[in-house]
């Protein structure tokens, strides 16, 4: 016995020693580059459009699977008959800074202890500096049916790219009944999306003849209709003006397509309603990337968790995130992603020349125009940190204005696209500083 164990240690020791090996040998990547971009959205674009024209030509790579852009805040107006769903997409390939490779493709894990980027086709690639810009994930499974119904009889949602060019037309088609408008019990992207749509659809209702015999209903699972109480209290008094029934804590938990029915629960009593609709518009329940979880780089609710001032991840200094799918703590809006942009952008460059400066902070600036007709905007800008108004012009914001409503659907598609993608675009704050001496006080 003792000379078979002599015999087979040697093996025993031969197999110990590649399996440590095998261990400490992580697998190469198949192509690495100093920064890769995750996300082809306005805060993917905006950094990998700065940062490529730095370090030159495929330095840096954006990975995004989609073939088209959407300019998603202009969805509103496409949803309200104001604006053609084409002028809310151009060509991805257009978009990406040609200094930068763009793979398209989906990512599937972050290996962050690794520095590596694991694709859907199996490739691996390598990084120095990784940016998370990917966006938010609409779960339109969260709601029992609605899937299936999406896009037919009545059942609309201006966050698909298919249904929101059938809004209008149902508007349009709407003889009159119960419309119903609805927001999730999750943070949304553009959470001011589903009041902006109700408000629109309550106007045209009143221009096609049917507001007599129309019940427009906004059922709400939040406990108000907007978070910032500088804006709200403005929104609810409208509302309640224009006979817009908002019923709070009300979260839409399934479809019955072929009963016109929409089922909600009371989050407050547990409680369980059914209303019938002949029209209704859903904003989804959304969610962060299921790969952030998966890649252990997400907060306890599975965002990218990054530090609220820099942008930086709390754990590994070389990650960064911005957008929706990071865990800063403000609105999920483009607006924010413009002001994240440039305090991300200050910082990573700052690591990348080797300096060491003082880190630029974001203050949690986001703005929300809040559109209330076809010629009536309330243009709100505050930080998702404090509540407080961050106001640009000289006038106060609450007032309807058709001139931010101006501002709102034809400048500022035009700052993003020409702008904000390019990397030239990062927020209103030095006109906001210009401006602060002729500014009176918020009350």
């Amino acid at each position: 016995m003792f000379a078979l164990r002599t015999r087979l240690t040697p093996l025993y020791a031969r197999g110990f020693a590649t399996a440590a090996a095998a261990e400490t040998q992580k697998p190469a990547a198949d192509k690495a580059y100093k920064v890769v971009v995750i996300g082809g959205g306005p805060g993917g674009l905006s950094v990998s459009s700065t940062v490529s024209k730095l370090l030159g030509q495929s330095q840096v790579a954006v990975i995004e699977p989609s073939k088209v852009h959407y300019y998603q805040p202009l969805w509103t107006y496409v949803g309200g008959g104001l604006k053609s769903f084409s002028e809310s997409e151009r060509p991805m390939g257009e978009l990406i800074s040609p200094q930068a490779d763009w793979i398209q493709d989906k990512v599937t894990k972050v290996n962050a202890e690794e520095n590596t980027v694991t694709l859907a086709d199996g490739k691996r690639i390598g990084y120095d500096y990784l940016v998370v810009a990917a966006g938010i994930q609409v779960n339109w499974d969260n709601i029992k049916g609605l899937k299936n119904a999406l896009g037919k009889n009545g059942v609309t949602s201006n966050y698909s790219a298919d249904s929101v060019q059938k809004t209008w037309q149902f508007i349009q088609d709407f003889k009159g009944g119960n419309a119903i408008f609805t927001f999730p019990a999750t943070p949304p992207k553009c959470p001011g999306a589903p009041t902006k749509i109700t408000f629109l659809a309550e106007e045209a209702f009143r221009n096609l003849g049917v507001r007599d015999k129309t019940n427009v209903i906004y059922n709400h699972a939040g406990a108000k209709i907007f978070g910032v109480d500088h804006y709200g209290k403005v929104l609810q008094r409208l509302a309640d003006e224009r006979g817009i029934q908002t019923n709070y804590f009300h979260e839409l938990i399934e479809i019955k397509a072929d009963d016109k029915e929409a089922i909600f629960r009371n989050n407050q009593t547990k409680d369980v309603k059914t209303f019938n609709y002949d029209m209704i518009h859903v904003a989804p329940p959304c969610g962060p990337p299921a790969f952030i979880k998966e890649s252990n780089i997400g907060d306890a609710a599975g965002w990218v968790d990054v530090n609220k001032e820099t942008t930086r991840h709390n754990k590994y200094s070389n990650i960064f995130a911005l957008g929706d799918c990071s865990s800063l703590p403000t609105s999920k809006t483009a607006a924010a992603i413009t002001a994240e942009s440039g305090v991300l952008k200050h910082n990573l460059i700052a690591d990348l020349e080797g300096k060491t400066v003082e880190p630029a902070k974001y203050d949690g600036y986001t703005s929300c125009p809040l559109i209330v007709g076809r010629k009536q905007l309330i243009l709100a800008e505050f930080s998702g940190y404090t509540g407080t108004p961050m106001e640009t012009f000289p006038v106060d914001q609450r007032q309807i204005s058709s001139t931010a409503q101006f501002l709102n659907k034809e400048v500022i598609p035009e700052i993003y696209w020409r702008e904000l993608l390019a990397g030239r675009w990062t927020g209103p704050s030095k006109y906001r500083e210009a401006m602060a001496p002729f500014r009176g006080k918020y009350d």
